[in-house]
């Protein structure tokens, strides 16, 4: 039982060491050739993990050769385009002005309903209100709206440009532990930091979330028990 267990969290450490060096792609975003990776070595490590006579290495050689040919793949198609357009394929313009194009459609085995799903995941109903749509190769569909039908903006609207007041908040302490480049980025430093934290009775360490904006407007909530 003890060996299993070892196993298994052995075969985990090598497994999620080598999906990080892949990159950071959620599984919907995939490309073809990552897919198929994550496929091959999902099924590679149940074989260690479910026939204790398996040589733990004969699990771990395959998976390390997977990652490290899929980490050889992605650089060299930084370099050459047509080999990542080989790979990966290319984007597909299904919709211009309106108009579905049923033979791209038909080429990508896209059905009207995977269509209208995706038109509807992006908050369109209507497919005449679409200027032009992509089928990227992650197999997502990227919409470009005409533009009577895009939402009103600030730009459309003319309204001032006001960049510090809008910008979102971010997260600068999160239980205890501060995140200096986003404080960098809304233009404060930690003496800051420290003086808000003496203000409010508390000290960093003791903080369990903190939002900031580049305007000065924080939100600070203190741990419980403290």
């Amino acid at each position: 039982m003890l060996v299993a267990f070892l196993r298994t969290l052995i075969l985990y450490v090598v497994i999620v060491f080598g999906v990080r060096l892949m990159g950071k792609r959620q599984l919907g975003e995939l490309q073809p050739s990552e897919l198929v990776v994550t496929i091959l070595i999902s099924n590679i490590a149940t074989l260690p993990i479910e026939e204790a006579e398996t040589p733990l290495f004969s699990g771990l050689l395959p998976i390390l050769s997977l990652v490290t040919f899929e980490v050889i793949i992605s650089a060299v198609n930084l370099r050459w385009r047509w080999l990542r357009r080989l790979f990966s394929g290319s984007p597909v313009v299904v919709i211009r002005n309106g108009e579905i194009d049923q033979k791209r459609l038909l080429e990508l085995r896209f059905s009207i309903d995977d269509l209208m799903a995706q038109l509807r995941s992006n908050q369109i109903f209507a497919v005449d209100e679409v200027d032009f749509a992509v089928v990227e190769t992650t197999g997502k569909l990227s919409v470009y709206q005409k533009y009577a039908a895009r939402t009103l903006t600030p730009k459309t609207m003319e309204m001032p440009d006001q960049p510090d007041q809008n910008a979102p908040p971010l997260v600068v302490v999160s239980d205890g532990k501060v995140y200096s480049d986003y404080l960098s980025l809304c233009g404060r430093d930690l003496p800051w930091l420290e003086g808000i934290a003496a203000s409010r009775h508390t000290t960093i360490e003791e903080i369990f979330l903190m939002t900031l904006d580049r305007a000065g407007n924080y939100h600070l909530v203190k741990r419980e028990g403290c």
